[in-house]
């Protein structure tokens, strides 16, 4: 069925016998309804970057600024809303051909502390994963080698599970026999930990977590810690499955919905012509599934029960064939286009990043003095230089904490909502320093309804914690003159009947 193009219209899809697996939705590009879904705004479009070269990967720095790996340059380019990309590393050994190359590429859970960061990629005889500095790419720690290469088919994708652990995505390399084979690395997703081990629970001893693969290219985890993945079908059905450890997704024996009570079936498919599904991103009870044939974005709805709802497509056809997807630290949703892969019609000026706000917020242009956009500022210096950068407007009452002026020696920290959506919200702290210089700070929030936050910037904090949560200093933002102020920020979720304002309590070092 490759080479059918679909209308846009509204479609279901019978598709036999078998669990909660979603019918199909396609809505045209002009409809509100399909503009504006899963939390973000699809009408208003944030260009980061244009004329990259294949980008793959993405991923994000604590500063908030992302990398992207290009797959044919082997360069890595380092990305900031309002400034021009910045090559910042090109990785020697790669050995592009057809599909391969650089691919996937994920910071180290512990950036700031160890700057390590993750790639997979194709090299003279195999794909592999390794971790290197971005200060020293040629000195590379082989976490995973041996899984094979070939023109189509390699996989590539990185990503942290939420048990700390590194889920890495194959292919069948062309050869579907590799996917059923357990003793294969290939056709499958793998779990490994941070230097290359295999963790406690795998189901096979080894580094395979799940088979029956084709080529998966997307992994994702809902709030609920379920996990997800896109996989490419042949000639008949792409797929999104929901993965358990030790799973067996059928291929090469099955093709989308099956029978086989030894096979695990997709929870959503589409046809080929629809999707070519590649990164997949999680956010707001949703799933967004990059399509590359398909030149769109599926928004998936999840359902508390693991069940989905009835995907939408978004921005179809806007900007070509979709790659990669990602939340962004931001709070928005980050994009990159592959249309200069071979088998796109590339414009000038792709291949493009761009991002979407939340659905509720709007966009201007501010000024601000923070190190939003610098990497690893000296830690003796305060100052920097204005820049100017987009981010989401103030759509919501500020609910500033009370507060008295700090004492000497000590400090204030002023809570406040600057934005939310059904289900999450961005809210912001300012660290107030008091009458004398501190060289760090400390700032313990305690949240009245049970908010979690899922991300954070300007501040360092252990998620798994939980409320109330103890937010130290960054590197760079710990020392401040008397009277100075610093700001950091955060996502979190909350129960969608109230968010209260936080209580806030700041402790600081002379």
């Amino acid at each position: 069925m490759r080479g059918i193009k679909r209308p846009i219209l509204a479609a279901t899809l019978a598709l036999g016998v078998g669990a909660a697996t979603a019918a199909v939705v396609v809505l045209g590009s002009g409809s509100a309804v399909a503009q504006i879904a899963g939390g973000f705004d699809f009408t208003r479009p944030n260009v980061v970057a244009t004329g990259l070269q294949i980008p793959w990967g993405m991923t994000f720095l604590p500063d908030g600024s992302a990398l992207v790996a290009e797959r044919n340059t082997a360069r890595i380019l380092q990305l900031r809303v309002g400034q021009a990309p910045q090559v910042v590393a090109t990785i020697p050994g790669v050995v592009p051909a057809g599909e391969s190359g650089l691919l996937g590429i994920v910071a180290s859970r512990t950036y700031a502390q160890d700057q390590w960061l993750y790639v997979y990629y194709t090299a003279q005889n195999d794909n592999r994963v390794v971790r290197l500095r971005l200060t020293a790419p040629a000195t590379q720690q082989v976490i995973i080698s041996g899984i094979t290469k070939a023109n189509i088919h390699d996989g590539g994708r990185l990503a942290w599970g939420p048990d700390g652990n590194l889920f890495v995505s194959t292919g069948d390399a062309s050869t579907g026999a590799n996917s059923q084979n357990t003793n294969s690395l290939n056709g499958k997703i793998l779990r490994l930990t941070a230097t290359g081990g295999v963790p406690a629970g795998n189901p096979f001893n080894n580094p395979v977590w799940s088979f029956g693969h084709r080529n998966v290219q997307g992994m994702a985890w809902d709030s609920a810690g379920r996990m997800w993945a896109t996989e490419f079908g042949q000639n008949t059905w792409d797929e999104i499955n929901q993965i358990v450890a030790g799973g067996n997704y059928g291929w090469p024996t099955v093709e989308g919905m099956g029978t086989n009570p030894n096979f695990r079936n997709p929870n959503v498919v589409w046809t080929t012509a629809e999707a070519s599904p590649s990164g997949l991103a999680f956010a707001n009870n949703t799933l967004f599934a990059a399509a590359l044939r398909g030149q769109r974005l599926w928004t998936v709805p999840v359902n508390a029960n693991g069940t989905t709802g009835t995907p939408v497509a978004e921005l179809q056809g806007q900007f070509g064939r979709l790659r990669t997807v990602e939340v962004g630290p931001d709070g928005w949703l980050w994009v990159a286009t592959s249309n200069r892969d071979g088998r796109g019609t590339p414009v000038a000026a792709d291949d493009r990043v761009i991002r979407f706000p939340p659905a509720t917020s709007t966009t201007t242009t501010v000024t601000t003095t923070r190190p939003a956009t610098t990497t690893t500022p000296p830690a003796t210096t305060t100052t920097r230089p204005a820049t100017t950068t987009t981010r989401p407007a103030t759509t919501t009452t500020t609910r500033p904490a009370t507060t008295t002026p700090p004492p000497p020696g000590g400090c204030t920290a002023t809570y406040s909502v600057v934005n939310q959506w059904p289900g999450a919200f961005q809210g912001q702290v300012v660290v107030t320093n008091g009458s004398s210089p501190s060289s760090s700070w400390t700032v313990v929030m305690t949240f009245p309804n049970g908010q979690q936050i899922s991300q954070i910037w300007g501040g360092v904090t252990n998620l798994s914690s939980g409320n109330p949560y103890t937010v130290r200093n960054e590197a760079w933002n710990g020392s401040l003159g008397a009277g100075a102020t610093t700001t950091f920020g955060f996502l979190a979720s909350w129960n969608n009947s109230t968010n209260g304002p936080a209580t806030t309590t700041c402790s600081r070092t002379p």
